[in-house]
C-alpha cells in the first residue's frame, strides 16, 4: 500500500506504524468522518463535469463539451496509469516524481485487487447474482467519492446515485495536475480507503484542498479509471427544489444557491462496452436540513423507480431520530438493501416486510460508536437454525476479515431472477 511516511497529518497517523496501537488509531480514524449535529450528511450525485478554466474565468464558465479523450488521460494521471500518445499530460508523466508515484500506485493497485477487489467479485457473483439482475439502479447515501466499493459490488447495474458531504468538485486544471504536491495528497487521501475501506473524510478534504482538488470528482475519476471504465462525459448538474435534474456551470457548483443542490454526471463505459451513468450530489440528509430547503435530494431519488440500497461505513447516522427522512426513503422504495451494521439499525426493517441474510460476524460497533451496539443483530448472528453465511473479505469500520459483517434484506414483494 501506500508508504505511511507520505502522510502529512500527524493527528490521524502516527510513524511508524505500530499495530498495538491500531485500536487507538481506528477511533481517530473514524472519528475523522464522523458527522455533526444536528446536521450530518450531505447528498452527493453524479454530473458531467470540464476542464477547470483558470481561476479568473471559472466563476462564470458555462458547460461545453468535454474532450473524452482529455477527461480519460486526467483520470489515469492522477491514478498513476499511462495517458494516451498525444496527450498534453504526456510531458508531466516524464517526470521521476509521476513515475515514482506511478510505480507506488501500481503496486498499491495491484494489492489492493488481489486482496478485496477478487474476494468482493468471487463473493458478490455468488451472492449477489440475482439481486444485481433486477439492480439497474444503486442508491449509496453517505458515499463521499467511494465509487470504488460501489461498482466492484454492483459493475452490472446502470446508473448509480453517490450522495456526500464532500464538495462536487471540477476536473483538475492543468496547474493542478503539474503540482507535485499532488501525489503525496492523494496517497494520503487514498490510503485509508485502500486498507481499511473507508475514507478519513476530514483528513481527505485537508489533504485534496492543499493542491486544489476541490471536492468529490477527482478522485472518483480516479476510481473509475482503476476499475476499468472509460470516461465518455462529464458535466454538472444540479436539482431544482421541485427535485428536477438540469444543467449547471461552475458558478452554481462553487456557490450553489440556498434552494439548488449541485451534482455531477459521469458517463462511464465498462470493459465490456456496458454503458454507465454516475451522479454524484453534495446535500445534507439530516431531517433538520431537508426539512428547511432540501426535500429536492429525496424527490430525486423517489423519482427513480425501485432501488437497490447500499451503505458502508455510514457513521450509524441512519440509526439516529434526526435521519428518519432518508431512512424511511430507503425502506419504503428498496427492493434491496445491503448494508454494514452502521447502515439502518435492524429494527427499524418490519420483518413482515423483509427478508433477511446475514453475512459474517457481528460483535460489537468500534469504542467510537459503542453506545449504538444492537443486541437484536448478535442475536440473529447467533441463531444456529439460519447460520450467517461466510465474508471473505472485511468491510466497515470492524474492517478485519473475520469481523466485519453485512446484511442483505430483501422486500418480500422483490423480483427475483
Amino acid at each position: 500500500m501506500f508508504p505511511a511516511a507520505t502522510f502529512p497529518n500527524p493527528s490521524c497517523m502516527r510513524l511508524p506504524f505500530v499495530w498495538s496501537m491500531l485500536p487507538v488509531f481506528l477511533l481517530t480514524l473514524v472519528s475523522c468522518s464522523e458527522q455533526r449535529k444536528p446536521a450530518p450528511e450531505l447528498a452527493a450525485l453524479p454530473t458531467a463535469i470540464l476542464p477547470t478554466p483558470p481561476a479568473d474565468t471559472a466563476a462564470t464558465q458555462p458547460l461545453v463539451s468535454a474532450d473524452t479523450t482529455y477527461l480519460q488521460d486526467v483520470a489515469a494521471y492522477m491514478a498513476g496509469s499511462r495517458v494516451s500518445r498525444r496527450s498534453e499530460l504526456r510531458s508531466l508523466t516524464s517526470s521521476p516524481a509521476w513515475q515514482g508515484f506511478a510505480a507506488d500506485a501500481d503496486k498499491s493497485w495491484l494489492s489492493y485487487h488481489q486482496t478485496r477487489t477478487a474476494k468482493i467479485q468471487q463473493w458478490a457473483t455468488s451472492e449477489l447474482d440475482s439481486v444485481r439482475a433486477v439492480s439497474p439502479t444503486i442508491f449509496y447515501p453517505f458515499s463521499g467519492p467511494d465509487l470504488l466499493n460501489v461498482v466492484t459490488m454492483f459493475p452490472t447495474s446502470e446508473t448509480y446515485v453517490l450522495v456526500g458531504l464532500e464538495p462536487v468538485g471540477t476536473v483538475p486544471h492543468l496547474s493542478t495536475l503539474a503540482n507535485p504536491k499532488l501525489y503525496s495528497a492523494l496517497k494520503a487521501s487514498l490510503w485509508s480507503v485502500l486498507n481499511f475501506s473507508f475514507f478519513r473524510t476530514n483528513d481527505m478534504a485537508i489533504d485534496l484542498k492543499s493542491v486544489e482538488l476541490d471536492g468529490a470528482l477527482p478522485l472518483m475519476m480516479l476510481f473509475a479509471a482503476r476499475t476499468n471504465n472509460q470516461i465518455t462525459a462529464i458535466r454538472y448538474v444540479q436539482l431544482d427544489n421541485q427535485g428536477r435534474l438540469t444543467e449547471s456551470d461552475t458558478a452554481a457548483i462553487r456557490k450553489p444557491g440556498p434552494k439548488i443542490i449541485p451534482g455531477v454526471e459521469m458517463k462511464l463505459t465498462d470493459k465490456t462496452g456496458q454503458a454507465k451513468t454516475v451522479y454524484y450530489f453534495s446535500a445534507d440528509l439530516s431531517d433538520w436540513k431537508l426539512g428547511v430547503t432540501k426535500q429536492a435530494a429525496l424527490q430525486y431519488v423517489r423519482s427513480l423507480g425501485p432501488l437497490t440500497t447500499y451503505v458502508k461505513s455510514a457513521t450509524y447516522l441512519m440509526h439516529k431520530s434526526y435521519f428518519s427522512k432518508v431512512r424511511n426513503l430507503i425502506l419504503e422504495r428498496s427492493a434491496y438493501v445491503l448494508q454494514d451494521d452502521s447502515g439502518i439499525a435492524i429494527k427499524y426493517f418490519r420483518p413482515s416486510d423483509w427478508k433477511f441474510i446475514y453475512y459474517g460476524t457481528y460483535k460489537r460497533p468500534i469504542n467510537l460508536f459503542a453506545k449504538l451496539y444492537q443486541p437484536a443483530l448478535t442475536q440473529a448472528f447467533a441463531d444456529t437454525t439460519h447460520r450467517p453465511r461466510p465474508l471473505p473479505f472485511g468491510t466497515g469500520y470492524n474492517w478485519r476479515q473475520n469481523d466485519s459483517n453485512l446484511l442483505l434484506a430483501r422486500r418480500q414483494s422483490a423480483p427475483v431472477e
